[in-house]
């Protein structure tokens, strides 16, 4: 008796078109370019998840740089003075600081200006 391999194809195409569920035209329903456009959206999104991490710390780095200049310091010279005075605070702690408690960013500012004053 031969093998009809049917069941297992539909299934692997199946797959494919359901992941393409919400894409335009042929892309959703033909099997060959919904599985182009899979792939490529999954390609895509591996890369965007590694950008949304580069993303979010330039971010950081422009709120704290603007909230530090505010408060008489560069965002190098501020990160300097963190260092020196051994404050351990990552850039996203700093960003959240600087846009919703000010008073406390600027607290901050004054410790590392004295460490790089000292």
């Amino acid at each position: 008796m031969r093998v009809k391999r049917g069941f297992a194809t539909h299934r692997r195409h199946k797959k494919y078109l359901n992941a393409a569920k919400g894409f335009r035209g042929g892309r959703s329903r033909l099997y060959r370019t919904a599985r182009e456009a899979v792939e490529r959206a999954l390609q895509n999104s591996f890369v965007g998840r590694k950008a949304r991490k580069r993303d979010f710390r330039s971010l950081w780095i422009l709120r704290i740089n603007a909230a530090a200049r505010i408060n008489g310091l560069s965002y190098s010279r501020f990160m300097h003075g963190l260092k020196l005075a051994d404050i351990a605070l990552d850039r996203k702690v700093l960003a959240d600081l600087a846009v919703f408690q000010k008073d406390d960013f600027a607290k901050v500012v004054e410790q590392a200006k004295a460490a790089l004053n000292k």
